[in-house]
C-alpha cells in the first residue's frame, strides 16, 4: 500500500472511531463516584490524524479489570517493546526496519517482542509482515507514555 493510502485509510479508522465514541453511552455512569473526573485527549499528526478524547470517574478507572490492564502494563513495560512501540507510532515498519531501529541479537527475538505487543492490542500486523499501531491506540499510548515519564519525574516540572 502506498503512504497516501495508508495515511487515508488511518484518517478513515479514526473519523469511525470518533463517531463510535460519540454514539456509545456516557462512561461517566459506569459507576457511582465519589468525585471527580480523569480525562485525556489528543489531537495527533504522527502518520494521519487521530483525535481522540475520553473521561471516566476515578471510582471507575479503579474498577477495570485488573488482567487486561496488566497484560498492557506488561507488555509496554520492556525496553525492548517501548522501542518498538515509539519507531512504531512514526509508522508502519516491517520486522526488518523495527530490528535496525531497535538493534536486538536477533530477528527472532523481534518477533517474540511483536507477539507479546500484538497479544496485548497494541501492535496489529497488516499487510505482509508489517506492523502498525491502529489509530485507535494512538493516543491512549502516548498519553500512556506521558504518564510514566511524569510518574518517573522526567518532565522536569
Amino acid at each position: 500500500m502506498s503512504a497516501e493510502f495508508e495515511s487515508r485509510l488511518a484518517e478513515l479508522e479514526a473519523r469511525v472511531a470518533e463517531l463510535e465514541r460519540r454514539d456509545a453511552p456516557e462512561q461517566l455512569d459506569a459507576a457511582p463516584s465519589t468525585g471527580g473526573l480523569i480525562a485525556y485527549q489528543g489531537d495527533v499528526h504522527l502518520h494521519g490524524t487521530v483525535r481522540w478524547d475520553i473521561g471516566y470517574s476515578p471510582d471507575a478507572i479503579v474498577e477495570l479489570p485488573v488482567p487486561s490492564a496488566s497484560e498492557v502494563l506488561a507488555a509496554l513495560g520492556h525496553p525492548v517493546r517501548l522501542q518498538i512501540v515509539r519507531t512504531l507510532l512514526r509508522g508502519s515498519a516491517n520486522a526488518a526496519d523495527l530490528h535496525a531501529a531497535v538493534g536486538v541479537g536477533s530477528s527472532g527475538q523481534i518477533y517474540h517482542h511483536l507477539k507479546t505487543l500484538s497479544s496485548a492490542n497494541i501492535v496489529e500486523q497488516h499487510g505482509r509482515g508489517d506492523y502498525r499501531i491502529a489509530a485507535k491506540r494512538v493516543v491512549p499510548l502516548l498519553v500512556s507514555m506521558l504518564a510514566a515519564a511524569d510518574i518517573a519525574g522526567d518532565l522536569g516540572t
